[in-house]
């Protein structure tokens, strides 16, 4: 069975997810919303290799959401 990987989209999404898998009490309010992800899953994200990840993700700008549907 093969099982594919979600990676995190940024290094901080990566450290966000490490945070919320290990020290759940250190998280800001806006983001305790993770704690509802299972531990399967917030291990997937916080276990995604730094390496060639951007600081932060690229927000999508409004002509692309237009084109995309």
């Amino acid at each position: 069975m093969i099982r594919h990987r979600m990676p995190a989209t940024s290094q901080s999404q990566q450290e966000m997810m490490a945070i919320a898998e290990h020290a759940p009490g250190k998280l800001y309010k806006k983001n305790k919303g993770v704690l509802k992800m299972g531990a399967a899953k917030l291990h997937e994200f916080a276990s995604t290799k730094r390496k060639g990840l951007p600081m932060k993700a690229k927000s999508a700008s409004v002509a692309d959401m237009m084109e995309a549907g």
